[in-house]
């Protein structure tokens, strides 16, 4: 019986304390470790037991370990049915609270280290990027899938706008444009680059995961390099889907996948980019028909994908 597998890895307190907290976020190894203040060993041992049960799974990045809840089949219902139980719980709400403090703390984080670094990011960038001109990329697709009857018009948003090197360009593109970004320096950047005769060019702060744009009110959405720093990939996507007016375009402009560990140090990075395969998945689970990716090669064998998607 496929229940007493279920029942029997939840029959240990700690097990429990993981899987509630799994359920609501995706943390690494380490962060589990300091959240639950036990030793790795410890911890390893627990998560090796629910990812056997089936109702956690392991993302591996690589030299890096994120669990988290699975999210589909008998599992997933199974933790569906039995969450009411853990609600009435003391212990696991004041843990849930740890865990969201971690997560609301780390987004802090990220946004000081984009304040901080604000002023240099377009030459990392560079340094990254080569002489490849991504903007230039992008906005090609972009014109490919407009049309030149669509030059000029529409409702544009440019996620995770930086500095705003991509703005300039959309804003010959579409009729409005709009740059969000979590870090207030990163938009003063954005604002002394923008020529003050493009009266079309609006600037936001916002996070990504709730988006300072009305449902369906945009024609055309672009994040480019900001998908790697994400929590999660899908939300930010199915937040795109809202923002979007039907059979609007969306592209994404990140890393393949690749092993460069000290990306995360220098410049912050969550994920170790994507393959085709899983920008395909993340689109698809999102409510996007994915039209095409393209592949461009960087330095140090590193490569960079361009995705094409309309939403469905």
């Amino acid at each position: 019986m496929i229940c007493l597998t279920y029942f029997k890895a939840l029959a240990d307190e700690t097990r429990v304390r993981l899987m509630h907290i799994l359920l609501h976020h995706e943390l690494s190894v380490n962060e589990i470790v300091a959240l639950m203040g036990m030793g790795q060993s410890r911890i390893s041992r627990h998560l090796k037991i629910l990812t056997d049960s089936g109702m956690i799974e392991c993302r591996r990045d690589g030299a890096w370990a994120f669990y988290s809840a699975v999210i589909a089949g008998d599992p997933a219902r199974f933790l569906h049915a039995i969450r009411p139980v853990f609600q009435a719980e003391a212990l696991l709400a004041a843990d849930l609270k740890k865990a969201s403090d971690l997560v609301k703390n780390r987004g802090i984080q990220s946004r000081n280290f984009f304040n901080s670094i604000a002023g240099q990011w377009d030459s990392l960038q560079r340094k990254v990027l080569g002489d490849f001109d991504l903007n230039r990329a992008i906005l090609d697709c972009v014109h490919d899938y407009m049309g030149e009857g669509a030059v000029g018009r529409g409702f544009a948003v440019d996620l995770g706008c930086g500095t705003g090197q991509l703005l300039p360009g959309l804003s010959q593109k579409a009729g409005i444009v709009v740059g969000i970004d979590s870090s207030r320096k990163m938009l003063d950047q954005a604002e002394n680059l923008l020529n003050p005769n493009a009266s079309n060019v609006e600037l936001r702060l916002g996070e990504l995961e709730h988006l300072p744009v009305g449902n369906s009110e945009a024609d055309l959405a672009v994040m480019s390099m900001a998908m790697h720093h994400l929590e999660s990939p899908e939300r930010v996507a199915a937040e795109v889907a809202r923002i979007l007016k039907q059979n609007g375009l969306f592209f994404i402009a990140d890393f393949d996948k690749h092993t460069d560990e000290s990306l995360r140090e220098k410049y912050g990075d969550r994920w170790l980019g994507f393959s085709a395969d899983e920008i395909r998945t993340i689109l698809n689970n999102s409510g996007f028909e994915t039209l095409e990716i393209k592949s461009f090669q960087l330095q140090q064998s590193i490569h960079l994908n361009i995705a094409a998607a309309r939403k469905k």
